[in-house]
């Protein structure tokens, strides 16, 4: 009988998935030793499946490696309630790893950082392709620089469908850190908590996105693009600017001292955002870090963008430090609106706006339930629902 014939191609294609399904473990866990053992066995196409209990912090992690077509998956599974990981100095820390997805959790009560993510201090060789998803911290601090989310170090990594309440420092704080992307998470402000800043990008970081994600009387500064360094920690060493090319977009901030801190960035991107409610300024530009040859913050772009406030709380809408290039900045296509005061919605800026729109209510569908979609047909196509992301973005 004769023997069916298959393409070479098919054949190299069948191999290839049968490696792959090959490669792929499932390890189920349920308490504190099985997990462990796991994490110590773990290689590329592991996934370890932690089931719903209370299970102790201070998960330590070092050089553990997938790779783009087998990462590794630490986490609860989408059936029953997420494990939870409470107290404690933090809760999990992965040092110099790759291609591994932390998700499906809840760290609660570090009294450090609730999750931490780095190079192992080896600037050479960051933590690359890390993914934190569907993880929920909370009550991290409370008061100092403890932050929610550590990352320093790492490269070409995703927060996604994350939220955040209660932390002392930053949410997350991003140290030296390169293509990122923060996507559709929540910050949530509590009381007794310090939230100096939500997503913070220093000490050399770039290329950084903050998209889809909702501020609620977040922080003192809601993103923070750019910081203060000490110069030893800059990666990569001998960069002339705390951040780089960052992006904030499809964003909606309710409340906050200051939605917006630039900070030594030498050239970033808000667009298509809507604030509400600011408490005191719109944004800040602001130089920390002036040691020599630093690049006074510079090269801002605000467009598109949808701002209610009250004149009652924003008196100054731009908050302008020494060693800045304010004049570099560039507004443009924004619609301002000023609800105690319409006729004194126009807004002093450190540069002139073109095609700004004034005085006009966007009328929010319903900003009690933090819904902004605007029914004012001049403030369609501009504010966080006109912005969407094109699909191969949509990551």
């Amino acid at each position: 009988m004769r023997r069916p014939w298959f393409p070479p191609t098919l054949i190299l294609l069948l191999a290839l998935l049968s490696c792959r399904a090959r490669a792929e473990t499932v390890v189920k866990v349920a308490d504190d030793a099985s997990l462990r053992a796991a994490l110590r066995d773990a290689g590329p196409g592991t996934h370890i499946q932690i089931a719903p209990g209370r299970y102790s912090p201070g998960v330590w992690i070092s050089n553990l490696r997938g790779t783009e077509e087998n990462p590794i998956l630490i986490g609860g599974t989408e059936a029953g309630p997420p494990p939870l990981f409470e107290g404690g100095s933090e809760g999990w820390h992965l040092s110099d790893c790759a291609f591994v997805t932390l998700q499906r959790m809840i760290v609660s009560g570090a009294s450090g950082n609730g999750v931490n993510v780095d190079d192992g201090g080896s600037y050479e060789t960051p933590s690359h392709h890390i993914v934190l998803q569907w993880i929920r911290v909370s009550d991290t601090g409370p008061q100092g620089n403890h932050d929610a989310v550590k990352l320093s170090g790492v490269d070409d990594f995703v927060v996604r469908h994350c939220s955040f309440d209660g932390w002392g420092g930053q949410a997350p704080d991003m140290v030296g850190c390169h293509r990122g992307l923060i996507d559709r998470c929540m910050f949530r402000g509590k009381e007794g908590f310090s939230q100096h800043t939500g997503p913070q990008t220093k000490g050399g970081s770039s290329q950084i996105t903050v998209r889809r994600c909702l501020f609620l009387d977040a922080a003192q500064r809601g993103v923070q693009m750019g910081g203060s360094t000490g110069l030893a920690y800059f990666r990569p060493k001998g960069a002339l600017h705390e951040a780089k090319d960052i992006t904030v977009e499809g964003c909606v901030f309710v409340g906050c001292q200051a939605p917006l801190a630039f900070v030594g960035v030498d050239g970033a991107v808000v667009r298509y955002n809507t604030f509400y409610r600011p408490n005191k300024w719109i944004m800040r530009i602001l130089q920390e870090t002036t040691e020599e040859g630093f690049v006074p913050c510079r090269n801002g772009r605000f467009e598109h963008n949808i701002v209610v406030f009250r004149r009652g709380d924003v008196g100054v809408f731009v908050n302008i430090g020494p060693h800045t290039r304010p004049e570099t900045f560039v507004f443009s296509d924004n619609l301002w609106y000023c609800e105690d005061r319409p006729e004194a919605s126009k807004p002093e800026l450190p540069a002139a706006e073109s095609n700004g729109l004034y005085g006009v209510d966007p009328q929010f569908s319903n900003p009690r339930g933090n819904i902004f979609k605007p029914q004012a047909a001049s403030a369609v196509g501009l504010g966080a629902y006109a912005w969407k992301p094109p699909a191969e973005e949509d990551r």
